[in-house]
């Protein structure tokens, strides 16, 4: 009597294996079901070691779409869905080994192996490269800047509890912010954020005032160099002056360079002179708009003396405003504008509805959209004008 035919189930192993122009049956899977606990993702083979060494991470509260990090790029995630059918198939497990043969039909004869389908996905997701979503960053650290009230407050509690209210440790920011940890610190940076008992804060603006204004007056007094300032002695100096010593070294860091080359054995600091004139200036148009001679005049009595100041340090900072037959100029910084695209253009175009492009370029070269360059951003969000071959360029809105 001739022996009843069998087909023995094979997991993923069995389509590993196929050879070209050849075929395998497929069946359901004991466990077969939706198994939305199981998506597909689709990678650049450049991300595959983050992936399997387990270096990327998804960030994002529960009203924000998901981003993929890896250490240094931030990716959006998408779903794509696909008209075809795509079969997953697990790997060989011992409870399925293991269970009796299927029968089979004498047309199956060639046909002895079936992988076992788990799950028909209806799509996969992709990971497109997007640029750091570090607005938010802004907004956090904007809630509790580090000021004189504080140091007032913390020498009066004499060792009571501090509440901390808006006040965030790296590992809240890597929670809340949607960017890689190498773009956070770039952010951070940017801001001019310190670390100060543990959390990342800004300094108020006042509070910089008046440190700064602390150090020059200990340059005078001790009669030391700009570009030759001792680390150690100038911390301790505004240490007696009631500084804390994190604000005071954080004072060299944002306006300060480090000296190469130095054996002393102590660090040295050069003051650079770009960023503390612009300290100055964003303070005088604190005050609001102004006239361009009179801002000049206060900008030069301001700022130290050996320091020389040129309206070339504005750039993305201040605008001008032609007024009859005089000049005002008023602060408009690109620090204050939003990352992405879009409400940034939106932005300057209701300050300005026309920006000729010596204006408009320190406000959109900072932009970062992974995949379009900068003439991609402004045949995107622009229209250009240029009345005669020679003219300078005119943007309006697109």
């Amino acid at each position: 009597m001739e022996q009843p035919l069998f087909c023995h189930r094979r997991g993923a192993e069995a389509v590993l294996t196929l050879q070209p122009n050849t075929s395998i049956s497929i069946a359901y899977h004991p466990r077969f079901g939706p198994h939305d606990d199981l998506i597909l993702l689709e990678l650049d083979e450049k991300l595959i070691p983050d992936i399997l060494h387990e270096r990327v991470t998804l960030r994002g509260q529960p009203d924000e779409d998901a981003v993929l990090c890896t250490q240094l790029k931030t990716y959006a995630v998408k779903f794509v869905g696909t008209s075809n059918s795509v079969f997953l198939i697990p790997p060989s497990d011992q409870s399925v080994s293991h269970e009796k043969p299927l029968d089979c039909d004498e047309k199956d004869h060639d046909k002895m192996v079936i992988a076992s389908v788990i799950k028909v996905a209806p799509g996969s997701m992709e990971l497109i490269e997007v640029a750091p979503r570090l607005d938010k960053l802004k907004l956090l650290l904007s809630e509790n800047p580090y000021g004189a009230d504080e140091v007032i407050e913390v020498e009066d509690l004499e060792g009571m509890e501090k509440i901390n209210t808006g006040l965030y440790r790296w590992d809240d920011l890597i929670e809340r912010v949607q960017a890689s940890d190498e773009e956070l610190r770039s952010g951070l940076r940017a801001l001019s954020a310190v670390e100060i008992d543990g959390y990342w804060r800004i300094v108020d603006e006042k509070y910089m005032d008046g440190i700064l204004n602390m150090l020059f007056h200990n340059l005078i007094l001790n009669d030391w160099s700009y570009n030759a300032l001792n680390e150690d002695e100038v911390v301790g100096v505004l240490e007696l002056d009631g500084y804390p010593r994190k604000v005071a070294c954080h004072c060299l860091q944002v306006y300060a360079s480090k000296v190469d080359g130095v054996d002393s054995g102590s660090c040295l600091w050069k003051l650079d002179e770009k960023r503390v004139c612009l300290h100055f200036a964003r303070g005088i148009l604190r005050g609001g708009k102004m006239k361009m001679e009179s801002f000049m005049e206060e900008w030069i009595r301001k700022v130290p003396e050996g320091m020389q100041v040129n309206f070339n340090m504005l750039e993305g900072e201040v605008l001008i405003e032609k007024l009859g037959i005089e000049s005002w100029v008023y602060a408009f910084s690109v620090s204050s504008l939003p990352s992405t695209p879009a409400d940034r253009f939106s932005i300057l175009f209701r300050e300005r509805q026309k920006w000729e492009w010596k204006d408009l370029h320190p406000y959109i070269r900072d932009l970062s959209v992974p995949g379009l360059s900068s003439d991609g951003l402004l045949l995107k969000y622009t229209r250009r004008t240029q009345p005669i071959l020679d003219a300078e360029p005119v943007f309006s809105a697109r």
